[in-house]
C-alpha cells in the first residue's frame, strides 16, 4: 500500500469535506471511491483516440488550398512577382 501526498484547491477540498460529512466515509474512503468511480468511467468509454475529437470539429469543407504546402514558398513569390508587375 502507498501513501500519496495530494494537494487539493478550495473547492476540492470543500467537496471532500461535504463528502466526507454526508457519506460518513473516512477521507482515504472518499478518495478511494472517487477513483474507483472514474476508472469505471474511462473502462466504460471506450478507447478515445485523438481521430475521435478531430472528428467531431466542424472544420467546413476545405479545399480552398490554391497550391500544395511543400510549393508555398515558390507561390508566394510569384504571388507577390505578379502583384508587383515583375
Amino acid at each position: 500500500m502507498g501513501t500519496r501526498t495530494v494537494r487539493l484547491d478550495p473547492e476540492a477540498e470543500e467537496a471532500l469535506e461535504e463528502i466526507r460529512r454526508t457519506s460518513g466515509l473516512s477521507i482515504s474512503d472518499a478518495l478511494k471511491r472517487g477513483l474507483e468511480t472514474l476508472r469505471g468511467e474511462i473502462r466504460a468509454s471506450g478507447d478515445n483516440h485523438a481521430w475521435d475529437a478531430y472528428s467531431s470539429l466542424n472544420l467546413g469543407p476545405g479545399g480552398y488550398a490554391l497550391v500544395p504546402s511543400d510549393a508555398s514558398p515558390a507561390a508566394v513569390r510569384a504571388t507577390i512577382a505578379k502583384k508587383l508587375g515583375r
